[in-house]
């Protein structure tokens, strides 16, 4: 076989891989309100996010044409199959680590930050397309920043609107709205996650010669790496749904809807302009600014700190893992 084509479908295999994982480890996020409220079971939570993601998953491919093009050139990547793998297994040695230790960390940041440490290890910081780089940088950065306006706007919205509303009718009038938005919250998360291992496979389709950059992404492409999520999601993370659903704050189903809302909106409006956004960190903060608006002090800000460090320790730490890991393989080039 061409060694091309075996790393290309060697490429193709550990990116659904990744997305297998992503599924059970950024999903977690959407249904964590949900579950941690018991507006829904794990078991059909996590069969309803498996559903929704895969909608969600084959209906856009904005993000994975970005992803495809805008950070770096794939026709001037000398080993591109190499590079992208190198990636790929530097994000998921990444979530998995901290899937082990139960920390929200951004599968976004991970692939990003390693895709880049190993382009710019193998063709120097030329091989940075700044332009569109910098426009997904700057979307990962500023995300969770507005994630947590929103949801503070948010949460003061419903609390004026249902002030005089009684607290046990109106706790369990919520618990069935967050069946609603937990579902929404899947499809969101779908629309935008998914195509980042889709944007992978396109690009190592491009850099191996299969695919040219007016071809969009296949079908089969799609309903793959959709797939992959699903059955991840299937899975379930429930570690994460455990730091997210409960350790953040104490939520009630007034809480899990406003978070729902505020960073489904987000994220589908991030969808909408091609960008990928870590739905994780978008999530978190959401619940952060819900929990400044219900109660300050009702926060654990020693758990939200944590949160936040990973969200900026994770692209440069998976850029130096993604080099090292291209280095290794560059070895044996």
């Amino acid at each position: 076989m061409d060694t091309v084509l075996f790393l290309t479908i060697l490429v193709v295999i550990v990116a659904l891989s990744f997305d297998f994982i992503n599924g059970f480890h950024d999903t977690a996020n959407a249904i964590a309100t949900a579950v941690s409220t018991r507006a829904l079971s794990p078991r059909v939570a996590i069969l309803m996010a498996a559903s929704m993601n895969f909608i969600g998953a084959i209906t856009f491919t904005g993000v994975a044409t970005a992803i495809a093009k805008d950070i770096v050139d794939p026709f001037a990547l000398q080993h591109g199959v190499v590079i992208i793998l190198a990636a790929l297994l530097s994000a998921i040695i990444w979530n998995l680590a901290t899937w082990y230790f139960g920390i929200p960390s951004s599968s976004s940041h991970a692939l990003i930050g390693s895709l880049v440490g190993a382009a710019v290890v193998a063709g120097g910081f030329g091989v940075i397309n700044l332009d569109g780089f910098t426009k997904i940088i700057k979307a990962l950065l500023f995300s969770p920043f507005i994630a947590i306006i929103g949801g503070f706007l948010m949460m003061s919205l419903f609390k004026i609107l249902f002030k005089n509303m009684n607290l046990y009718r109106s706790n369990k009038g919520f618990r069935r709205v967050q069946i609603f938005t937990a579902a929404l919250q899947s499809f969101t998360h779908g629309t935008n996650d998914a195509q980042k291992s889709m944007g992978i496979i396109a690009m190592a389709l491009m850099a191996g010669g299969y695919l040219t950059a007016d071809d969009g992404v296949p079908m089969w492409v799609r309903i793959a790496a959709a797939t992959a999520m699903g059955l991840g999601t299937s899975i379930g993370g429930y570690k994460i749904i455990k730091t997210v659903g409960g350790k953040i704050m104490k939520i009630r189903p007034v809480n899990g809807v406003a978070a729902d809302v505020a960073s489904a909106v987000i994220i589908f409006g991030a969808t909408h302009f091609h960008l990928p956004v870590s739905t994780t960190h978008v999530i978190s903060s959401s619940i952060m600014g819900v929990g400044a608006a219900q109660n300050a002090k009702g926060v654990n800000w020693g758990v939200a700190r944590n949160i936040v460090i990973t969200w900026v320790i994770t692209l440069p730490i998976s850029a130096v893992v993604g080099a090292l890991i291209f280095l290794f393989f560059n070895l044996f080039l």
